[in-house]
Parts: C-alpha cells; sequence; structure tokens
C-alpha cells in the first residue's frame, strides 16, 4: 500500500529553469532529475526503464558546443522506439524482455542525440501501444506494471504514451517523446495536464518503432509548455523545421478564423469540462480570434469499424515486419507473440486477453478489398471532412475539447473513454495540439487544435497564444491513496 504522500513540483521546476542559466551544468541538471525520479516514480510508476549511461551522456553533451534546440535536455521517449544501447526495446511485453538491441537508433533517437538530449531512460505505456485487446487497461503493460496519473493515484493516465504524459507532469523529465495511432500522445497529454503534440505524418520518422500502422503511427513531443514541445519537435522533425519560432504569444490569435467543433463533447460529460472549454474559448475571444461556432464533420462512428479493420490489417503486416528485423528475439512474427502470450498467460494477461491480436492474425494481405474499401473510406471522411469544412467556413483551425477527465484505473471492465477529438487528425495523419484548458474537481481537462496537413506550425502559434492568456497548467501534488 501507498501511503498518502506529497510531493511539489516547483523546487523541480525552478531547476529545471535554473539549468538554462549561466553556472547550471548539464550533469547538474540531469541529476536532479534523477534525484526527483528516485523519490516521486515508485509513486505513479511512470519509468520503465533507466539509462545506465544517463550521466556518462551528460558529460559528453556538456564538453560539446550547443547543438540544437534541446542541448543539455534530460529526457524520456517511450518504450516502443528502438535504442542501439543498452537499454532493452520492448513495447512493454515478455516477449521481448531479454532481446537483443535494436541493431540501430530510431530516427527520432538519432535526432534526439545530434541535437545534445540526454536520455534519461524509458517510459512505461500500454502494451504494444494498446491494441492487443478490447477490454484493455491504459498504462499496463506486463513488464512494466500499471503506471498512475499524478493528479489522482488512483486514476487513469490514459494511453497508450501513458509513461511520458506522467512523467513530463510529474516533472521526472524536461520533455518526453510518445508516439500516436489514435489519442495516444493527446490523451495522455490531456489527461496528465500537459502539453502534446500529435504532428503531420511523416514529420518525424516512424522508422524503428514498433508500429501498429504505418497509415496513422507517429512519434511526437509531450511538455509541460508549448514552448518546449515546439522545441523538441524542432528537434526531432525530418525537415529540419524551427518550431520554436512559431511562439508569438497572444498576438498570433488576432484575425484567425477557429471552427469551434462542440460535437467532440458528449453529451453525458462532466458539465464542468463544458465550463473549462467556454473559459478557453472567450479567452480566444479576448485575443482577437474569430470564432465560427458548431462547425460539424462526420462523426468518428461513421468510420470507427473502416479504422479498426485498417489497424488489424496493418498490425499484423507493420509488426511482423518490425519483428523480423530483431535478430536474437524470441518472436519473429505476430502469430509468435499470440502463442507466447498464450504461454505465458498468468504473466501476461492477468487482466485482459489478446483479441485484436487474434483478430489482425487473422487478416489477409493489404491487397484485399476489406482493407482497401476501408482506408478509402476513413480518408474520405477524416481527411475529406476537415478539408472540406476548413475550406467551406475559410479556417485557419479547430478547436475542441481534447478528452474527458481521467477514470478510475479499472481491471473489471477496463478503460472508460467517453467522446474525445482524436480520431479525425488521427486517421487523416493531420497535425493535433492539445494544451491544458482547466481542471475539473482537481483533474485536468484539455484543449484541441486541429487542421489540415502541414499546419504543425500554425497550429503552435495558436497554442502558444492560448497558453499565453490562460496560464491553465498547474503541477500535481503527487499523492492519494493506493490499496
Amino acid at each position: 500500500m501507498v501511503t498518502r504522500r506529497h510531493f511539489a513540483l516547483s523546487a523541480a521546476a525552478a531547476a529545471s529553469l535554473a539549468c538554462q542559466r549561466r553556472g547550471v551544468t548539464t550533469e547538474d541538471w540531469t541529476r536532479t532529475y534523477l534525484e526527483r525520479i528516485a523519490a516521486v516514480n515508485p509513486l505513479i510508476n511512470a519509468v520503465i526503464e533507466m539509462n545506465p549511461d544517463a550521466m556518462r551522456i551528460a558529460h559528453e553533451v556538456a564538453a560539446r558546443p550547443v547543438r540544437g534546440a534541446v542541448h543539455g535536455w534530460p529526457v524520456f521517449i517511450k518504450d516502443n522506439i528502438d535504442t542501439a544501447d543498452r537499454m532493452m526495446t520492448t513495447a512493454g511485453s515478455l516477449a521481448l524482455v531479454g532481446a537483443p538491441a535494436p541493431a540501430q537508433d530510431a530516427p527520432v533517437v538519432t535526432r534526439l542525440r545530434a541535437a545534445g538530449a540526454v536520455l534519461l531512460g524509458k517510459t512505461n505505456l500500454s502494451e504494444w501501444a494498446n491494441l492487443r485487446s478490447t477490454r484493455s487497461t491504459s498504462g499496463w503493460s506486463a513488464r512494466g506494471g500499471q503506471t498512475r496519473n499524478p493528479h489522482d493515484l488512483l486514476r487513469n493516465p490514459s494511453g497508450s504514451s501513458s509513461g511520458s504524459g506522467a512523467a513530463v507532469a510529474a516533472g521526472l523529465c524536461e520533455a518526453a517523446v510518445g508516439t500516436e495511432t489514435d489519442g495516444s500522445i493527446v490523451s495522455p497529454a490531456s489527461i496528465n495536464g500537459i502539453v502534446g503534440i500529435k504532428p503531420t505524418l511523416g514529420l518525424v520518422s516512424a522508422q524503428g518503432i514498433i508500429p501498429i500502422a504505418y497509415s496513422q503511427d507517429t512519434a511526437g513531443p509531450m511538455a509541460r509548455t508549448v514552448l518546449a514541445a515546439a522545441r523538441l519537435l524542432s528537434a526531432i522533425n525530418e525537415r529540419g523545421v524551427d518550431f520554436a519560432a512559431s511562439c508569438q504569444g497572444a498576438g498570433a490569435l488576432r484575425g484567425k478564423r477557429i471552427g469551434v467543433a462542440r460535437g467532440f463533447l458528449p453529451g453525458n460529460a462532466h458539465p464542468g469540462l463544458g465550463k473549462v472549454f467556454e473559459e478557453n474559448l472567450r479567452a480566444l475571444r479576448s485575443a482577437g480570434a474569430e470564432l465560427i461556432d458548431n462547425v460539424a464533420l462526420p462523426s468518428p462512428g461513421e468510420y470507427g469499424a473502416a479504422e479498426l479493420t485498417v489497424l488489424q490489417y496493418e498490425l499484423r503486416h507493420d509488426l511482423n515486419a518490425y519483428l523480423a528485423t530483431r535478430t536474437g528475439a524470441r518472436v519473429h512474427t505476430l502469430a509468435e507473440v499470440i502463442a507466447f502470450n498464450e504461454r505465458e498467460s498468468r504473466r501476461e494477461m492477468p487482466h485482459f486477453g489478446q483479441e485484436h491480436f487474434i483478430q489482425s492474425e487473422a487478416r489477409g494481405p493489404l491487397t484485399e478489398r476489406a482493407y482497401l474499401d476501408a482506408r478509402a473510406l476513413c480518408v474520405k471522411l477524416a481527411a475529406g471532412g476537415i478539408d472540406t469544412a476548413m475550406k467551406k467556413l475559410r479556417l485557419n483551425a479547430i478547436a475542441a475539447p481534447t478528452d474527458a477527465l481521467a477514470w478510475l484505473t479499472d481491471y473489471v471492465n477496463g478503460d472508460h473513454f467517453v467522446g474525445g477529438c482524436s480520431t479525425p487528425p488521427a486517421v487523416a495523419g493531420y497535425p493535433h495540439i492539445t494544451v491544458p484548458g482547466g481542471f475539473v474537481d482537481g483533474l485536468p481537462a484539455g484543449f484541441s487544435f486541429f487542421g489540415r496537413a502541414h499546419s504543425d506550425g500554425l497550429l503552435i502559434s495558436l497554442a502558444h497564444g492560448l497558453e499565453s492568456i490562460t496560464q491553465a497548467r498547474r503541477s500535481p501534488r503527487i499523492g492519494g491513496k493506493i490499496g
């Protein structure tokens, strides 16, 4: 049992800022975070593995000239991102525990190292990025156990970048890299009260990341502020774009036409969510944005079954291709993973099964008509819906409530996702940023902007403008009681 304890973040936040000032070394900065991790992570279980070489890297980085936007930053990456070092890459599965390290770093890791980031370790996640079971519990993996929400330890951190979201919110790192197929960056960012950016598909390489589906998978930054997230995106994007330059304050909102998509706030949502959403809309108006209300998009329910079909087809294809690169691992195909889980069911499946894996294994090649038709419907309704609305209404972006509030972690019924706007931009491959919008009964609520492909910089400027007005993020008092 974990008894009630509280840790204020002010000291860690102050230390983080101080490390950017003269006289504080990268080694000091890294050591500060390592001490905080040792004190706080046992309560939230956000970290699946520490990097044994973190201090060595910090020493080496300190000896170099400044190389990039995140030089000296202590960061975490999600445990589905390849590193060719002394850490494992497992997607939280026991099937990959002990396997030899991948032959090379994922490109996103290569860019982080080149930019001077200090890799502290890897974060826990929803096992296999949360497409194993129809009854999964976000933030749980057989290897890492259950990650807890730092704002309320009884509540869920959402998935699958749950560990990255919780680690950033709890002040265990300067920023973290998550991955998203549909909601796995923006949902944990919203529910843990931080900033998350799901970039345009292809802006950040998905190579070397344990996959679900190539048509939707991407890595992206998670941080406590929009500027920090933008700087991390500057470091990891494939085009060398400086997204930090998009952070221009509230003035960036003036004259922008922003569509308001109220349909993503479910009718049975907590009334406080609607109140938080309205407060943010008022802030946008006060800064000179023009709001076009009640923007209608095709409901995700119209293509939800098609999206799942696409994900199941691509999972089998993409995971088999990835596992073939993992020389020396005990599993090399999805079928072998399924068999391993059956053999190790007491450890791998104590709470939920692998229905999606089994259904995916039964799918055929990507040339089958069922896949092609499903993918075409997804593109037509998700990308087409966003493009049509934005063109017709001459919008710069669309705003919506990111997600519902954090639910109680529940191994009996699984996750309790209600509403949320992640699906249209995720299925379309379009950018999406969530920024802290406020609190309801002590739980964070996020506010989202999404829009056309390659409008990442514009969305960052809008989110930074809103953040500069509302300053809605709060550091969690990490405590509660776990029975």
